[in-house]
């Protein structure tokens, strides 16, 4: 399948480029909300998304690659901070995150920041990801913290817990070198999540929860391809 390589020179350009990973199954109001909050607090000059296809810590996507490329294209619409990386949307392999960011930091050179943005829940669970120390050395990363959900220490474990305490710097810092810090930002408080939004659209895609988490023309783009249908 073709790639977007051609739309990400001039939105690339200079400054720190923000990487935004998920299955995207489908893309909501949520996503979008977290990648504007970091686009604002974090000073980035893009957020390059990268749709993949079939995470190694998660369940396959119900949707298939293309439709979820779909969504996501319509979903950003004019927004010229964003774009869109394909490469691992095609792959047959499970992706995993130090894979993702080892080519990343190829493709950019040794130089340019790049600031891997995570949910808090990410964080805690970090433990888990695979070569997972190794990361901080391809990217810095950037944690979303909702009120009322702030990250707790003492909920990680002692190695997570330590290169928290080692690294947690001010958002400033990012722009000073191409990783290794860790950096908080605020997001708004928004209940959605992918799953829950199949699970309403197999029950009835009508019902008022779905247009409230969807934009209109994701909306529409579900309804006509007949998407997350009990009986499709």
């Amino acid at each position: 399948m073709p790639d977007s390589r051609g739309e990400r020179v001039s939105a690339e350009a200079a400054g720190c480029t923000g990487l935004f990973g998920g299955s995207f199954d489908p893309v909501h109001r949520g996503h979008l909300g977290l990648a504007l909050a970091a686009l604002d607090s974090l000073h980035l000059a893009s957020l390059r998304w990268l749709p993949n296809s079939a995470p190694g810590h998660r369940e396959s996507p119900r949707a298939s690659a293309t439709d979820r490329l779909a969504m996501l294209r319509l979903a950003l619409g004019g927004e010229r901070r964003f774009v869109i990386d394909e490469s691992e949307l095609w792959q047959s392999e499970p992706t995993y995150s130090v894979n993702t960011l080892a080519r990343l930091r190829e493709e950019f050179g040794t130089t340019t920041p790049l600031v891997f943005i995570v949910g808090a829940d990410h964080l805690m669970g970090l433990h888990r990801w695979r070569e997972w120390e190794r990361l901080f050395d391809l990217a810095h990363f950037a944690v979303a913290e909702r009120p009322g959900h702030c990250i707790d220490e003492s909920a990680m474990t002692p190695g997570v817990a330590a290169q928290y305490v080692r690294r947690l710097a001010p958002v400033e810092s990012i722009a000073a070198k191409p990783g290794g810090c860790i950096v908080r930002f605020p997001l708004a408080p928004m209940n959605i999540s992918s799953h829950s939004i199949r699970d309403l659209i197999a029950a009835d895609s009508n019902q008022p929860g779905v247009r409230e988490m969807l934009s209109a023309p994701v909306l529409n783009y579900i309804e006509m391809k007949r998407l997350y249908r009990a009986n499709p």
